[in-house]
């Protein structure tokens, strides 16, 4: 681990550090592929594709086939059963990153090493230097940091398994950070029961309103979560200030002995002006008014969190949304060096030492729609025993050679074990950091909604729904949440959405105008691709199905993920819903139904 005289000369030297990092780049990828190369030609998995051992980039390219976490989940599998990690790297393995499983698949186990924790912490520091150029005064108060951990999956070989957020959680690293700049008590973040855990949290945050100049958390979700509970608890909350004595139902030893610190004592004057600030009709600038020397909020706003930001945005009141990083339970791959940057419009620029980096291209449509490769250099796949899907390895562009506006997936190699590895992320190229691409998040690869032929994307979704979210506003209604699904139980099939609505100025469901949700159906649909309306045009597509769900009911569908192993602070709110009981969830909670108009508009 970096020590502290490290970590202060990365913070003294970070702008340049990150200027010879960008300007390096095309060595810096040609430097880490020659060094996993070196290290890791002679693993079980790896040395199928040099029988001749020459392990160079060019047979790199030429024999080692582009893989997904299916391809190599055996060898994982094979190391969290007892195996010796080397079948797949050299390095010892300090435990597996348990991925979240909510953006449309299964959890998957990431093999963690020192080296690869140091990489994310590097990533981190940099991070930080580049936030602090943009806001002054950050050292000069504290951050409410809402965290949230899961219990750690045991496996046959001992090594341990859970979310990076858990991990992090409970390195010193965190631990040492947290106590110098967070509000929230470790205790309080180490608690397995969420709803104790955030409670315990926003009560800390309250109580110590004043030195707050930051509030954040991994995920847009989980901002728009607290904000929620805090609507259902604060008058809860000033009790507890009112009084000084922490709610009963707070059972966690280690919560009740952690707040006994810092609610020490009634403030009625507290607890009269956080009364005064809530029981307003209207919660437009909320956080600013509880937490009045806030600078930025931040948390990740990209990709499906972005269906949060106008949420945030109205509860802020104008307080910048900070979306600082771009990373995977995979590895780490850019920063945003423009924080101020509007949430539509922010960019990563790639850092070249975390990963070699290679880029599949995709329709550069806007669609992100996956383009069909011919296979190519099909021996060596077949000679690994590896199903490979069906594409040209020789189609994958190097980090310094993709096209400004052209759609890519993006594809890593670590010295952790994964090699030429599929992410499953669609970015699109946005510019230039000296040498170093900057990409826009777009999607999640195959997260569609389909019937027949027809493809529609996350993205595709996102615009439509942006689109017709507009008719909402004149009326005060916002839109807080939303997911869909394919309903194929009659023919035709038809899309089905879910959306939560609320009203501005309160948390009453607002009276559904039949005609208002009609033409907002109307306009997902004239939004989508040409296939889709045809499709439509010709009958082989029903009309698209609006449900309307109750307040909460988001909430609740989060609440199962997470009972299914997901955390909180990972979770991903499923664009596309897959698990019929995820639907059950959000269909209970349903309290209108509309549907588009029969003929296309």
């Amino acid at each position: 681990m970096a020590d502290e005289s490290e970590i202060k000369e990365i913070y003294e030297n970070g702008m340049k550090i990150l200027e010879d990092l960008t300007n390096n780049a095309d060595e810096l990828q040609e430097q880490i592929l020659e060094e996993i190369l070196t290290r890791n030609a002679g693993t079980e998995y790896l040395s199928r594709f040099f029988p001749n051992g020459q392990a160079d980039k060019q047979s790199f390219k030429t024999n080692v086939p582009i893989v997904t976490y299916e391809d190599i989940k055996p060898y994982i599998d094979r190391i969290a059963n007892g195996e010796i990690s080397s079948i797949l790297f050299p390095d010892p393995i300090t435990q597996f990153i348990r991925s979240s499983g909510t953006s449309g698949r299964q959890p998957k186990l990431i093999p963690m090493t020192a080296e690869s924790f140091e990489k994310r912490k590097y990533h981190l520091l940099l991070s930080d230097i580049v936030v602090k150029k943009c806001f002054s005064g950050l050292d000069e108060g504290k951050l409410l940091l809402l965290h949230f951990i899961k219990p750690e999956m045991g496996t046959p070989s001992g090594l341990v398994a859970s979310p990076y957020t858990t991990f992090f959680s409970k390195t010193n690293t965190f631990k040492n950070s947290l106590a110098k700049s967070s509000t929230s008590p470790i205790d309080t973040i180490l608690c397995l029961e969420n709803k104790q855990s955030m409670y315990c949290q926003l009560l800390s945050g309250l109580l110590q309103r004043d030195k707050i100049i930051v509030i954040g958390s991994s995920f847009a979700s989980v901002l728009a979560r607290s904000i929620k509970f805090l609507e259902d608890y604060w008058k809860e909350f000033c009790s507890n200030i009112r009084t000084g004595y922490l709610s009963d139902w707070i059972t966690d030893h280690g919560c009740r002995n952690a707040m006994s610190s810092i609610l020490t004592g009634p403030n009625p004057e507290l607890a009269d002006l956080i009364q005064q600030i809530c029981q307003d009709i209207s919660w437009e600038g909320i956080i600013k008014k509880l937490w009045p020397k806030i600078k930025y909020i931040h948390g990740i706003i990209t990709g499906s969190m972005s269906q949060y930001v106008s949420l945030l945005e109205f509860y802020g009141g104008g307080i910048p949304l900070v979306s600082r990083s771009y990373n995977s339970s995979e590895c780490s791959f850019g920063i945003n060096l423009n924080p101020l940057s509007k949430p539509f419009d922010v960019s990563y620029t790639f850092l070249p030492h975390t990963a070699y980096f290679e880029f599949l291209p995709v329709n550069n449509d806007g669609g992100g729609k996956s383009r069909e490769f011919e296979l190519h250099g099909a021996s060596a796949t077949e000679s690994s025993g590896i199903k490979n899907e069906t594409m040209a390895v020789n189609e994958l562009v190097d980090l310094m050679n993709v096209k400004l506006g052209q759609y890519y997936e993006v594809v890593v190699t670590t010295s952790a074990g994964l090699y030429r590895y599929r992410v499953g992320d669609v970015l699109k190229v946005t510019g230039f950091y000296n040498k170093s691409p900057q990409f826009q998040f777009v999607e999640r690869q195959n997260v569609v909604l389909s019937i027949g032929a027809e493809k529609t994307t996350e993205e595709d979704l996102s615009k439509a729904i942006t689109n017709a979210k507009l008719i909402l506003e004149p009326f005060g209604i916002m839109l807080t949440a939303y997911s869909s699904y394919s309903d194929t139980s009659s023919t035709p099939g038809r899309y089905v959405l879910f959306w939560e609505l609320k009203m501005k100025g309160s948390n009453d469901l607002p009276k559904l105008d039949a005609r208002v949700m009609e033409q907002c159906c109307c306009i997902v649909e004239e939004s989508f691709d040409f296939t889709y309306k045809s499709f439509r045009k010709d009958g082989a597509i029903s009309a698209l199905e609006l449900r309307v769900v109750k307040h909460g009911s988001f909430d609740e569908l989060m609440d199962f993920y997470t009972s299914k192993g997901a955390s909180i602070s990972q979770y991903k709110p499923p664009c596309c819903l897959k698990s019929e009981e995820a639907i059950k969830i959000l269909n209970s909670g349903m309290v209108g139904k509309f549907f588009s108009p029969k003929t296309v508009c």
